[in-house]
C-alpha cells in the first residue's frame, strides 16, 4: 500500500461517486492495455508534486494503452464526430494523492488530430502528440500503429497487435488495479489538479499479444520494458464523463 495521509481509496470496478454535470464527455473504445511491473523509484520522480506511486504488492506498473477516442463533447453539447474521434495510444503511470485518490498519470498521448493535441497542449498542459495512427481489424485481431510528428522524438513508434480471447467474468485485484481508474493527476501551471471521470465498469477480455514494437515508453522516461507484458487485455469500451478539477484536498477549481 502507498504511503499518504490516509489509505488510498479502495480498489473498486464501479467509481466512486457519480458525474451529475459533466465538463466533457467521450467513448474510449477497442482498447487495448498492456502493463509491465516497474519499481515506484522509477515512477516517483516523473509524478506530479502531491503525488506518488501507487502501488499494488509493492510493485507499480507502467501501461501502454491503445484505443479509438469518440466523439469527444464539452458539456452536455454532442460529442464532434470527426475533430473528436481518433486514434490514440498513451503510456501512463499510476499514481496516489495525498487524500487517498487514486488515479492516472500520462507520460505521453499520441493522438492522429493536429487540432486537438494543440489545444489539450495549450489549454491543459497534457503531453499530447500529433502522430500518424491507425487501427486495423482482421477477424478477431486488432492491430494498432503510430509514428509520432511533433514534437517528439520524431519517429517514436508502436505497432501492437493483440488477439481478443474470452471474456473476463471475474477480474483480478491486478486487473481492477489496472484498469478501475477513477481520476488522473495532472500539474497545471504549477499546480497539481485531479480530475475525476465516471464510466461503467469495464466489460474486458482476455487477449494474446501477438506483435508488440514499441519505443513510446523509453520516450516517455522509463525504462526499456523487460520480457512480456505481466498483463494484456482488451475491451470493446465504454462512455466516459469527465467532472470539473479539484485542487488537493477535494476543492473543486472555480
Amino acid at each position: 500500500m502507498s504511503h499518504t495521509n490516509i489509505a488510498p481509496e479502495p480498489i473498486a470496478p464501479e467509481p466512486p461517486g457519480s458525474t451529475g454535470s459533466p465538463l466533457l464527455t467521450q467513448s474510449w473504445l477497442d482498447l487495448a492495455f498492456l502493463h509491465w511491473a516497474v519499481d515506484p523509484a522509477d515512477v516517483a520522480p516523473l509524478l506530479p508534486a502531491g503525488t506518488m506511486p501507487d502501488t499494488l504488492d509493492d510493485a507499480s506498473y507502467v501501461g501502454l494503452v491503445a484505443f479509438r477516442m469518440h466523439r469527444v463533447g464539452w458539456f452536455r453539447l454532442p460529442g464532434i464526430p470527426y475533430l473528436g474521434t481518433f486514434p490514440e495510444t498513451n503510456v501512463r503511470l499510476y499514481s496516489v494523492d495525498a487524500q487517498g485518490r487514486r488515479g492516472v498519470v500520462f507520460r505521453s498521448l499520441d493522438a492522429s488530430r493536429l487540432i486537438p493535441v494543440t489545444v489539450a497542449r495549450t489549454a491543459f498542459r497534457l503531453p499530447y502528440l500529433w502522430s500518424r495512427m491507425a487501427i486495423a481489424h482482421h477477424d478477431d485481431t486488432i492491430t494498432y500503429t503510430s509514428t509520432r510528428r511533433w514534437p517528439g522524438p520524431r519517429g517514436a513508434h508502436c505497432r501492437i497487435t493483440v488477439k481478443v480471447g474470452e471474456s473476463v467474468t471475474d477480474p483480478t485485484e491486478l486487473e481492477h488495479f489496472l484498469t478501475a481508474r477513477w481520476g488522473m493527476h495532472n500539474a497545471f501551471f504549477g499546480r497539481q489538479l485531479y480530475l475525476p471521470n465516471t464510466h461503467p465498469r469495464w466489460p474486458l477480455h482476455r487477449a494474446q499479444l501477438l506483435e508488440c514494437d514499441e519505443d513510446l515508453i523509453v520516450a516517455a522516461g522509463l525504462p526499456a520494458p523487460t520480457g512480456d507484458p505481466v498483463s494484456v487485455l482488451y475491451s470493446p469500451g465504454v462512455p466516459v464523463r469527465f467532472g470539473r478539477p479539484s485542487r488537493p484536498g477535494g476543492i473543486p477549481t472555480p
